[in-house]
């Protein structure tokens, strides 16, 4: 009788380590799912970041813009200082993406 209780007891522990097992799977499974979600969830953080940074500067230059009175009739001069405040902020984006 010991023996038949031994192999029930066994058999009851290899069943439950398969079900261990099993879930130990499952959940390797759905950690490597939600790190990769992760991961594309904060690329496209990044990138609605970048967005709005382009959204401000594209602000910026407009205020510029504004404030800068084309009434004297130098067009021309305006749209050459437009150009350096742009190679200016481009200068600025790339050194801050370093």
């Amino acid at each position: 009788m010991d023996q038949e209780l031994l192999k029930t007891n066994l058999s009851g522990l290899e069943r439950k380590i398969l079900v261990l097992v099993n879930e130990h799977k499952n959940l390797k499974e759905e950690l490597k799912s939600l790190k990769k979600e992760n991961q594309d969830l904060k690329g496209a953080i990044k990138a609605r970041d970048e967005q709005i940074n382009g959204f401000h500067n594209q602000l910026k230059i407009t205020k510029i813009v504004d404030s800068l009175n084309p009434e004297d009739g130098s067009v021309s001069e305006l749209k050459k200082k437009v150009d350096e405040y742009i190679r200016e902020i481009d200068k600025c984006i790339a050194h801050l993406s370093r």
